[in-house]
């Protein structure tokens, strides 16, 4: 188990270095200093620029210098546009994008497992056919068309929420944006849960059970279930990772004050050492749940340890 875990963390490591290398390279093309600074700065200007972002130094001394930084003291750099660390802005927005897509993805698990498990049950009838149609519906519909249509119904017409931003203990602000990012993540795990149940169900030691007499409950839930769970954690970990890394369209129609929103606002003032910092935070949070995942399959499926 212990060298599973190891080797995981390596090709981890692996995939972090070379996510370093290449979010150093997202800068705009030609002079980044003059890029962000507009056409009309003068030349000390964006000679200043440059000096203060290293890049008049040779590439690969900024590729060294930008890991090391980043490696030994967590140091992204400085927002162009707001000159506050990229390190510090990300670490006060996450826990409000944390807040988000932590319960969002608790509903989403708790009742796509649920869907799927009803969709299973009774296979083919209008039981079944309307749980996948509901979750059809949710995976067709893009996130932010429904964020906008319940700002507009729930917020604006009804006036049952606040249409956006968030205030600190304030459950309704949380509301409309929780249930907005839940509905997709909920609809893949109920369609991943009914059609793993359904490819377990047909195995022979289910046979086996069921020719023991033992109750349906305990077949679904003690036999079934669990050996159905593996593409479901991978489902729930994907998803997990994506909201927790930013959950940027819903931030932005919600003006929720979380990393995604951070993102926008640097996309839309050329903030390139935020957009780096973002993107390589993003990263960082896929790989640290991916291995989180790996390590649950170890404990729910043997056959991972063996391996």
């Amino acid at each position: 188990m212990l060298s599973y875990i190891i080797r995981k963390l390596m090709y981890s490591l692996l995939v972090l270095v070379g996510v370093i290398v290449m979010t150093f390279f997202i800068r705009p093309p030609g002079d980044p200093a003059r890029v962000m600074l507009g056409q009309r700065a003068d030349s000390a200007s964006v000679a200043a620029l440059r000096t203060k972002m290293g890049l008049d130094r040779p590439l690969p001394v900024q590729i060294g210098s930008y890991a090391w930084n980043l490696v030994t003291r967590l140091d992204m750099g400085r927002s162009i546009a707001t000159d506050a660390s990229v390190a510090e802005t990300i670490a006060e927005r996450f826990p409000a994008t944390a807040l988000l897509a932590g319960t969002s993805m608790a509903i989403a698990t708790v009742v796509g497992i649920v869907l799927g498990l009803i969709a299973s049950w009774k296979p083919n009838t209008w039981i079944d056919t309307t749980a996948m149609a509901l979750s059809l519906t949710g995976i067709s519909i893009p996130s932010f068309v429904v964020g906008l249509l319940f700002v507009i119904l729930f917020g604006v017409t009804l006036e049952w929420f606040p249409n956006s931003g968030y205030v600190d203990r304030g459950a309704a602000y949380l509301v409309l944006p929780m249930i907005t990012l839940a509905i997709r993540p909920m609809s893949v795990i109920a369609r991943v849960t009914r059609s793993s149940l359904l490819d377990v169900l047909g195995q022979d030691y289910i046979r086996t059970a069921r020719a023991k007499g033992l109750a349906t409950t305990t077949v679904y839930l003690r036999h079934a279930l669990r050996n159905a769970l593996n593409p479901v954690v991978t489902t729930v970990s994907a998803w997990f990772a994506g909201l927790l890394a930013g959950t940027y369209f819903i931030e932005f129609v919600f003006n929720w004050p979380g990393i995604g929103l951070a993102a926008f606002n640097a996309i839309e003032k050329l903030d390139y050492p935020m957009i780096q910092g973002t993107v390589l935070f993003t990263a960082v949070v896929f790989v640290i749940v991916n291995i989180a995942s790996d390590i649950l399959y170890a404990f729910i499926d043997p056959k991972v340890r063996l391996q």
